[in-house]
């Protein structure tokens, strides 16, 4: 591949990009990101603090007398997801980017991971800016900025969640993690996260008497995405497919359940998951058949919609784990799959295809003494999102199971505010710049946004950001050329504002 720096303007922008794929920073790992950005200021002469959580905020004062000050904002994380053929180490390995052309567009992308433009765009522009101030490339006279980079927001917002209110101080902000060069971001849903731990009662499969063989179901191919923003796209969920194959053959045939493992993360649309379990031998052919045809039957609602969804069963020769679920344990751990709700719940009753409530079955691990489900409920009402998550909770109750529920975070909505004066010098800056109406929009994800505007009430909000497709999945990839007009749109704005 090319040197990154030849892909456009602004040169500074992909020089960075290149340089962050190299550093590790998943969720909860961010040291190493936020060194990196705090040297690179100390470097150009501008003063950084680290506030408790870990959130980092970069300090650069106007030229002349300060009349307001602008927050540019994103978050030093990134969701770390890779295709399971796939051999790499988040924790140390820099991600392969690669260009794609698709349609007559260029586009970045990384082989077989997440790419990391979620939001690594944002910490580029944001470091392309101070450079640039620095070297008096740019000018503001009377504007000052604070550049706010924030830990952990792919789990639960929690940088944002534990900023120090004191830590910050400005008139506006500008946050970079939208994903439509076209849009602008005025609001964004709330949501809740749950890890749910059923406690697990195992027996040992006497597979000799009864002529019991293992196998491993594995469903993949899936497009996956995030939990929000791609949850009306009728993707399917991994964990709610294999789900219901098993629901269907249990009731149908005598099978005993070892362990399902699949989905990585509450934010992201499960794309794989495997399920080890024993079956009867006399009756394999008869039984594998059943679970091809109840396959075939569920994958043609996916039709023109998941090309790739595949599954694949294999006969395990040397397993030798006897220990399985009891039969209460599996029916009703089942019954919860089956049942529990996922997907678009309802939409908007006055914005046109904006999800309004949603449900995402992000995860089941199988362990030593539980199985673990996280999931995560969104809305853009308070109301709503609670009583989803209750129906939630009513179903596991009925399960009679024993049941514990740890709440991972529960974030606020961001209600959108269409009278904003930032709003309206931002609406005139597309329109000056590309003769056209920049596009306004509300979205079903959760913005940190929302949390920061609870704590600094009287800040203006905006989100803008580059064209990112397909984030939070292997398949993520950043457009080009859009990367130059969201800075060009970034730096009228801010012109604009001085």
């Amino acid at each position: 591949m090319s040197d990154l720096k030849d892909l456009g303007e602004p040169s500074e922008f992909w020089d960075y990009f290149e340089k962050i794929s190299k550093i590790p920073r998943c969720s909860e790992h961010e040291e190493k990101i936020r060194t990196f950005i705090k040297e690179e200021s100390e470097k150009l002469g501008f003063n950084s603090k680290v506030d408790s959580a870990g959130n980092l905020v970069i300090n650069i004062p106007p030229l002349t007398n300060l009349k307001l000050t602008c927050v540019l904002q994103c978050h030093l994380d990134m969701v770390c997801e890779k295709n399971e053929s796939i051999t790499h180490d988040f924790s140390k390995d820099p991600l392969k980017l690669k260009i794609e052309e698709i349609e007559n567009e260029k586009w970045l992308t990384a082989e077989g991971t997440t790419l990391g433009a979620d939001n690594g765009v944002g910490i580029c522009y944001m470091l392309t800016l101070m450079k640039k101030i620095q070297q008096n490339e740019l000018e503001f006279d009377s504007i000052g900025f604070n550049l706010l980079f924030t830990i952990d927001e792919e789990q639960g917002l929690r940088g944002a969640f534990n900023i120090d209110k004191d830590f910050l101080d400005g008139n506006l902000l500008i946050n970079l993690d939208s994903e439509e060069d076209d849009t602008v971001t005025i609001g964004c849903a709330g949501g809740l996260v749950h890890f749910i731990e059923i406690k697990k009662d195992t027996i040992n499969l006497n597979k000799t008497n009864g002529h019991f063989i293992p196998i491993k179901l594995f469903v993949s191919g899936l497009l996956g995405g995030h939990s929000g923003v791609d949850i009306h796209l009728g993707r399917g969920n991994a964990l709610k497919i294999i789900g219901q194959l098993l629901w269907e053959l249990n009731q149908n045939y005598k099978i005993h359940i070892c362990s399902i493992d699949g989905g990585n993360r509450t934010n992201a649309i499960p794309r794989e998951v495997n399920a080890i379990f024993y079956i009867e031998e006399k009756r394999s052919t008869e039984i594998l058949s059943f679970i091809k045809n109840t396959f075939n039957q569920i994958k043609v609602i996916f039709d023109g919609i998941e090309p790739n969804l595949e599954f694949s069963i294999k006969k395990l020769e040397n397993y030798d784990q006897n220990e399985v679920l009891t039969e209460k344990i599996q029916e009703k751990v089942l019954d919860i799959l089956y049942l529990i709700p996922n997907g678009p719940i309802s939409m908007h009753p006055q914005i046109k295809d904006l999800v309004f409530t949603s449900s995402n079955l992000g995860t089941i691990s199988t362990r030593e003494s539980d199985i673990e489900i996280k999931l995560s409920q969104r809305s853009l009402s308070k109301y709503f999102k609670n009583i989803i998550w209750e129906k939630t909770k009513a179903l596991l109750e009925m399960s009679g199971l024993e049941v514990l529920i740890k709440k991972d975070s529960d974030y606020p909505g961001w209600t959108p505010n269409f009278q904003s004066s930032l709003l309206a010098k931002c609406k005139e800056t597309y329109n000056e710049l590309y003769d056209d109406n920049i596009k306004i929009k509300a979205i079903h994800a959760g913005l940190e946004c929302g949390i920061l505007k609870e704590k600094f009430p009287q800040m203006e909000m905006i989100s803008i950001g580059p064209r990112n497709e397909g984030a939070h999945s292997p398949d993520e990839r950043l457009l080009i050329k859009s990367v130059e007009k969201v800075w060009k749109i970034l730096i009228s704005l801010l012109r604009k504002l001085s």
